[in-house]
């Protein structure tokens, strides 16, 4: 009998925990971010609905920071995006920024800042076509009144911008003005109108930034499972053995051996114990960067970018009050889930806050999503490599047309690809070129970019292909290869050059092999950098090596949308060196495309005619010999990245049975081995 009463008691104490999960009953940890009530609605415990079974632990007024929010400050007005911004001004399909000169000398974070604007696609030196209106706050003292903007017009399509929280209230009114602040405070917040920054040390990298250092994205069976962040600036750890509490100084049982990380240094565990207050926003941003996953402690901070950026897949908000129960949950998560948090760390710091210029051009990013709907920007473009800032809408708003997104979405692209021979001087017909490329069964149209001082051939002297063949004039630029042209209309573009002499058989298979990694550059002459120690310098060679970074863009299979990064994303410095200096091109592009994919290229066979490895010709020059490249030209674009993007590799991929002794019927690619 006494058996049958203790069954019966845990079969209703398991009913009871099932209802509990079934209506919904939060769980311990919950991903962040979690939904926030409307504004002014009071926010206390839930009301539940099975309240008579469960204990009352605490008696009210125990726990003041759940009683109901305070009215917004009186600089907080209740403005709304569709109440206080006119979206009738955004005209041009993007997104039109005027940046106020300062009235008085700046610091050298508010000149950085302005010229990562100017040098933007966002930038207009004219107010009256701006669409949003950036005033860049100084952070003067209070005694000091800030000059009020002379189009303010009551703060109406303005953004407020600064990097760091405001020491005081603002000297002026803000009236309909959007504030971008570091780590604003959830009651003062303004939800889908203000933009929540990431509180930055002074010391943050202005352009490129430091990568991720994480090395292993699963903990190692010795690693820490646990780091504080301290009041005076380090973080304090703890081994995977430590069964209480680091952030009350309350300990139940033998903490365990712990350690002192003095400032600055990353901590180097598996999850980052971050307090709500907040002053200790900085180290959410040294989280991220260290890979180790934020574990919030009951913020009162909004989090940077909360708008666009899903959190829950990078970070965990926990109960501070159950200090326990949350180092249990910590321990038993399963590795899987802590891998995925860890990579979602590392993208997310790379993507968008590894740099000043990136949390700036990601802001205004945000900004234009809203002018043109969310659909600018789906959630799977934010939050999955590269991210939104690299996924231009004026190109197009659906992922699967991206050469990124088709891995995850289970697809590859079909159809086609488009040639684009450039024809720079001295304006030699690619006859024997235009008949190899036009005899591919996958080649859709041919485009001759005809950029010599000699006007083009009449058409009787071009060939006659079975594919359309059009000539066009450029503007003599070796870049104008990189246009976007509206007359291609395939995903896969083959650039080529006039000299470049390839078969049918080699444009069959690159193409093949690009279809199967359309993200990246399929060429088949290649270059390598290296870093030359007695200089402290990047160099990069032409000769031939088992490892390369770059493919000449003089035979490479690359998606069109490169076309669109090329000419719209990369800064106006770097595309005026390459006009400056046009055997630069070829490494601008291989570093556009290997920031973006952070991937090298791919190489495929080629006969004796490709070995000797050149830059294209510059464009005003004579004659077929190569002109040599400029030995400065890849550490100026190192500079003005901010950092190596090119990736080195030893792979080239082959067909089936290549160079195997087997009869020459048994292969598909039979002419890639003639001599």
């Amino acid at each position: 009998m006494q058996s049958w009463r203790r069954k019966s008691l845990w079969l209703a104490l398991s009913a009871s925990w099932l209802l509990l999960v079934l209506l919904g009953v939060s769980p311990l940890l919950r991903l962040a971010v979690p939904p926030r009530p409307l504004p002014g609605a009071p926010q206390g415990w839930p009301r539940w609905l099975d309240t008579e079974l469960l204990q009352s632990f605490f008696q009210p007024g125990e726990l003041p920071e759940d009683a109901p929010r305070p009215s917004r400050a009186p600089g907080s007005n209740g403005c709304s995006w569709e109440a206080c911004f006119d979206t009738s001004q955004c005209r041009g399909g993007s997104l039109k920024v005027f940046v106020y000169p300062a009235a008085e000398p700046t610091s050298e974070i508010h000149r950085r800042i302005l010229a990562s604007i100017e040098g933007s696609r966002y930038h207009t030196s004219n107010p009256g076509e701006a669409c949003l209106l950036l005033f860049l706050s100084l952070d003067a003292p209070a005694a000091e009144a800030s000059p009020v903007p002379p189009q303010w017009n009551g703060g109406k399509n303005h953004l407020v911008f600064s990097l760091h929280p405001a020491p005081c209230p603002k000297t002026f009114q803000l009236g309909q003005a959007m504030v971008a602040e570091a780590s604003p405070t959830v009651d003062t917040f303004r939800r889908g109108f203000d933009v929540a920054l990431p509180l930055l040390p002074e010391a943050h990298p202005f352009r490129g930034g430091a990568p991720g250092q994480l090395q292993q994205h699963s903990p190692h069976p010795g690693e820490t499972l646990l780091a504080l962040a301290e009041e005076r600036g380090g973080w304090r750890t703890a081994g995977t053995d430590s069964s209480t509490c680091l952030w009350d100084g309350r300990y139940e049982q033998d903490p365990g051996p712990t350690q002192t990380h003095p400032r600055g240094m990353l901590p180097n565990a598996t999850f980052c114990l971050i307090p709500g207050r907040r002053s200790d926003a900085l180290r959410f941003l040294q989280a991220l960067q260290a890979g180790c996953i934020p574990v919030l402690l009951s913020p009162r901070w909004e989090l940077p970018f909360s708008e666009v950026i899903d959190w829950t897949k990078a970070a965990i908000i926990a109960d501070k009050r159950l200090p326990l129960q949350v180092l249990a949950a910590l321990q038993e998560m399963p590795p899987a889930r802590v891998l995925a948090l860890r990579q979602q760390t590392q993208f997310l710091w790379d993507a968008y806050f590894s740099s000043v210029e990136k949390i700036v051009h990601t802001t205004l990013e945000t900004i234009q999503d809203r002018v043109f709907g969310a659909s600018a920007h789906p959630s799977l473009m934010w939050n999955s490599p590269p991210g939104a800032l690299l996924a231009l809408p004026t190109f197009s708003r659906s992922p699967r047309d991206f050469p990124f997104y088709h891995l995850q979405q289970g697809s590859h692209p079909v159809g086609r690809f488009s040639a684009l021979i450039w024809v720079g001087a001295p304006g030699q017909l690619p006859l024997k070129l235009i008949q190899a490329v036009a005899g591919s069964q996958h080649c859709a149209q041919i485009l001759v970019l005809w950029s010599s001082e000699r006007p083009p051939p009449p058409k009787e002297k071009w060939p006659k292909t079975a594919v359309p063949l059009t000539v066009t004039e450029g503007h003599r630029k070796v870049s104008d290869r990189f246009f976007p042209h509206g007359t291609i209309s395939t995903d896969a573009i083959l650039s080529l050059d006039a000299h470049t002499s390839l078969s049918t058989s080699e444009v069959d298979f690159a193409f093949a092999v690009w279809q199967s990694f359309p993200e990246r550059m399929v060429g088949f002459l290649t270059w390598s950098h290296f870093w030359d120690e007695a200089q402290g310098r990047w160099g990069y060679t032409a000769e031939r090596a088992n490892e390369f970074s770059m493919v000449l863009t003089t035979a490479t299979f690359y998606h069109r949308y490169y076309h669109t990064l090329f000419t719209h994303y990369l800064p106006k410095a770097l595309r005026s060196l390459a006009e400056e200096a046009p055997t630069c091109v070829d490494v601008l592009m291989n570093f556009l495309v290997a920031s973006v994919t952070k991937l090298p290229p791919i190489t495929v066979p080629y006969g004796k005619q490709h070995q000797e490895a050149r830059p294209p010709l510059a464009s005003g020059g004579s004659g077929p010999e190569p002109q040599p490249p400029d030995p400065d030209c890849i550490n100026l674009m190192a500079a003005g990245f901010g950092h190596m993007p090119l990736v080195s590799s030893r792979l080239r991929l082959d067909p089936v049975l290549f160079k195997d002794p087997v009869s020459v019927l048994r292969k598909k690619y039979r002419s890639l081995e003639k001599p």
